[in-house]
């Protein structure tokens, strides 16, 4: 019994599908209106941005250094609102305005990227200040002058911007099929099968041998900042169309999530370590935590608190998990 429950343990994308199985059938037999089509149909498109920074978080903590993005979710918010206002103010169609936003998008990851690799700022001071600038630059450009100076929202889409967040192939949301699976597959591929992948994993596990192996750390780096750039519009695209809205705020808090959802699905804090496999399991079951608790009537700073206990539990299981390996 004890070498089951070491392979379970040690094994992370095991022990995280044994835990969605388990929090599954819980809430399936607890919680009213958890387990039917229309609700799992609901989760599924709710975590498809929120795994899409999860994978952009994955990417920069896996490059060591102290890696880690707390900008995406404000970029997620600029992007949304500029594409908001192109379309509904400007009389864009979708089809310019959102790859504009797209390298919008990665346009701030490259300026990220370039601060911390080239600018050798820490990424934690780079990225929080990403956060503030971004957020206000959405919140900037989402005042309306024809309703006074405050910001405000955009509404106003053509249908066929809603095709992205809210049409369903075979009842599976289109999102899901088209935009989140094709995204993980690549960069499932990318982390497993290419010299970039071997060099990223290099980097963030050591970066003297690294250095030594002929590996530019600064590109490395400058890379993954730039695709979490890419990867919070592709964020943004979705979640607008998802709810037929362009807010300054939409991205506030997500940060956090996709940091907590990165962790959990394996990604050592550390960096050097961690697979595309874990964070998707890791973005089920914190999606589907955050509706079992919604559908329960819990109070979201509750939900937080959880958040917060799934993230300290996932570091300490990290930790557990390397002095197991140091034995």
């Amino acid at each position: 019994m004890r070498n089951i429950w070491d392979t379970v343990i040690s094994n992370r994308v095991l022990f995280l599908s044994l835990l969605f199985v388990i929090l599954f059938v819980f809430f399936s037999f607890t919680i009213p209106g958890f387990f039917n089509l229309y609700n799992l149909s609901n989760m599924t498109q709710y975590g498809v941005e929120l795994g899409l920074l999860a994978l952009a978080e994955a990417l920069v903590i896996l490059s060591g250094g102290g890696g880690i993005d707390l900008s995406v979710g404000s970029m997620m918010s600029l992007v949304s609102i500029l594409m908001g206002v192109l379309i509904g103010r400007a009389g864009w169609s979708p089809v310019f305005a959102v790859p504009l936003g797209i390298l919008a998008g990665m346009g701030m990851g490259l300026f990220n990227g370039i601060l911390v690799s080239l600018g050798r700022i820490l990424p934690l001071i780079v990225t929080l200040a990403g956060l503030y600038m971004y957020r206000s630059l959405a919140l900037i450009i989402a005042v309306d002058p024809q309703f006074g100076p405050n910001p405000m929202p955009v509404s106003t889409f053509p249908e066929s911007f809603y095709f992205v967040g809210q049409y369903r192939v075979g009842g599976i949301p289109f999102q899901v099929l088209f935009i989140f699976l094709p995204v993980l597959l690549i960069f499932h591929f990318l982390l497993s099968r290419t010299t970039w992948g071997r060099q990223l994993y290099g980097v963030g596990s050591n970066e003297t041998a690294a250095v030594f192996s002929g590996i530019n750390l600064k590109k490395v780096r400058l890379t993954v900042y730039t695709l979490s750039g890419i990867l919070s519009a592709l964020a943004a695209w979705v979640i607008t169309s998802r709810i037929a809205s362009a807010r300054p705020d939409v991205g506030t808090g997500y940060e956090l999530q996709a940091i907590t959802i990165a962790v959990l699905g394996g990604i050592s804090i550390q960096g050097g370590e961690g697979t595309v496999g874990g964070v998707l399991l890791a973005v089920a079951i914190i999606t589907m935590i955050n509706n079992g608790l919604q559908l329960a009537g819990i109070h979201q700073i509750w939900q937080l608190g959880a958040l917060g206990a799934v993230l300290v539990g996932s570091v300490l299981l990290n930790q557990f998990l390397i002095q197991r390996r140091k034995i």
